[in-house]
């Protein structure tokens, strides 16, 4: 589906959704830097939590992606990067619509130059260690914000919103 037919401004959704009380309509908190070639993008959430071991954040961006959003819980760490240019660039072949990670990336070059939308705390040159532990389509918290698979994640120039359906 075009990026077009799914993606809403998040300014929009916010005016529209200002009075939600029943959590259905979050807002990630203005932490997150772009660094990917996309800055708009918008789907269905699949979440990943690891903590500096990106082997399921490789599992998923090798997969067929489907216009979807992978979100990471990297437990907000800044000591190891959970995406690099080669899981970006797969991200990107594999039809993702984004990634948005809790944590780091590397390679910030290469990241640019990805199709596809790419959000995090901060860049960090150091790798993680593979000890493949993770869990893949969990509830996690990003930044005190609940995020579950299925959700819809908006993401553009001012923000990043989290429905619990389409908008």
């Amino acid at each position: 589906m075009p990026a077009s037919d799914v993606f809403k401004a998040t300014c929009d959704l916010c005016d529209t959704h200002k009075g939600d009380a029943s959590g259905a309509f979050r807002v990630l908190p203005p932490v997150f830097r772009s660094f990917g070639a996309v800055v708009r993008f918008a789907g269905p959430v699949v979440t990943v939590k690891c903590f500096e071991d990106n082997t399921p954040v490789k599992a998923a961006v090798e997969s067929a992606g489907e216009g979807r959003v992978l979100v990471v819980d990297g437990g907000a760490s800044l000591r190891r990067a959970l995406l690099g240019g080669n899981l970006a660039a797969a991200a990107a072949r594999n039809g993702w619509a984004g990634v948005v990670i809790d944590g780091c990336v590397r390679d910030v070059a290469e990241l640019a130059a990805c199709e596809t939308g790419i959000r995090a705390l901060a860049s960090m040159p150091l790798p993680t260690e593979r000890r493949t532990e993770g869990q893949r389509d969990v509830p996690v918290m990003i930044q005190g914000v609940w995020v579950r698979p299925g959700d819809w994640l908006y993401a553009d120039e001012d923000g990043i919103v989290v429905a619990d359906r389409r908008l």
